[in-house]
């Protein structure tokens, strides 16, 4: 018997499909809804801040609307997704690092923020999420996790155990949805420099933070991360991409960074 046709993908959908990104209004989240939504997609970008989502929403366009969701509340969870009439891509951004302190020293509170947000926040979202998505034909779950999540560093056992635990959420999901349509992605960026991502980590401390990025030729931006969301999300239905790492080529591991100029050999200059 021949098999039905599959859904392409959500661009050639018949009405415009959803996407909610959560940590939506600034760096990889805010790049996302502005690629989803050249892409074709309705945005729904949700985050703590206001000032931030509706910055993210005026420079998005008309396709987006903003939806204040902190992912540690599950009250706000709730009330953010029972707004959604339909959803057809998740994008688990919301997360994080904070501190650098060895384990004997490490911060405890800050510990458990970023389980809250990088771990839980993820798994609740999955959870109010999936009766929309099994109501689409092009569902798929993104989850940002980290290279970090796969080799640990020191003074970083809290940041990669929190991002170890979204990849483990994330390869658990595909697993346990095996059999229906949802696809289940989890994307490993290594070195990304955006606005604030070290600034938190380090608490406002501007000159530990531009050290973490000192003299690297070109390190990832939000917007090459959010290309790969594009990309998994845009793919044949039929087509997972289970786990995608995602380097600059400055970063050969996550212990070995090349901090000098690189010779692009004349090449497409890269993006400054």
């Amino acid at each position: 018997m021949p098999q039905a046709p599959l859904p392409d993908s959500p661009a050639d959908a018949p009405t415009r499909p959803v996407a909610l990104v959560t940590g939506g209004g600034t760096g990889i989240g805010a790049a996302s809804g502005r690629r989803l939504a050249r892409a074709g997609f309705d945005v729904v970008v949700g985050g703590r801040r206001a000032d931030r989502l509706e910055a993210a929403v005026a420079e998005i366009g008309p396709a987006a609307r903003a939806v204040i969701l902190d992912v540690t509340d599950p009250g706000s969870v709730a009330a953010a997704v029972a707004g959604l009439d339909r959803l057809d891509v998740l994008v688990n951004n919301a997360g994080g690092a904070l501190g650098l302190d060895r384990v004997e020293a490490a911060d405890l509170a800050q510990w458990e923020t970023m389980f809250a947000t990088n771990v839980v926040g993820a798994v609740r979202m999955v959870q109010a999420c999936l009766p929309l998505l099994r109501r689409s034909a092009y569902a798929i779950v993104v989850d940002i996790s980290s290279t970090a999540g796969q080799i640990v560093y020191e003074g970083g056992a809290g940041y990669c155990a929190a991002k170890h635990g979204t990849s483990v959420v994330s390869e658990a999901l595909r697993l346990e949805l095996a059999g229906e349509h949802i696809r289940v992605c989890d994307l490993r960026p290594g070195m990304v420099r955006t606005d604030e991502f070290a600034l938190t980590r380090f608490q406002g401390d501007r000159a530990a933070a531009d050290k973490v990025y000192a003299d690297v030729d070109h390190p990832l931006t939000a917007d090459d991360v959010a290309a790969c969301v594009e990309f998994v999300v845009s793919l044949p239905q039929h087509v997972n991409i289970d786990a995608m790492v995602i380097k600059p080529v400055a970063q050969a591991a996550q212990h070995k960074v090349h901090r000098a100029p690189i010779d692009w050999q004349g090449g497409r200059p890269p993006r400054p």
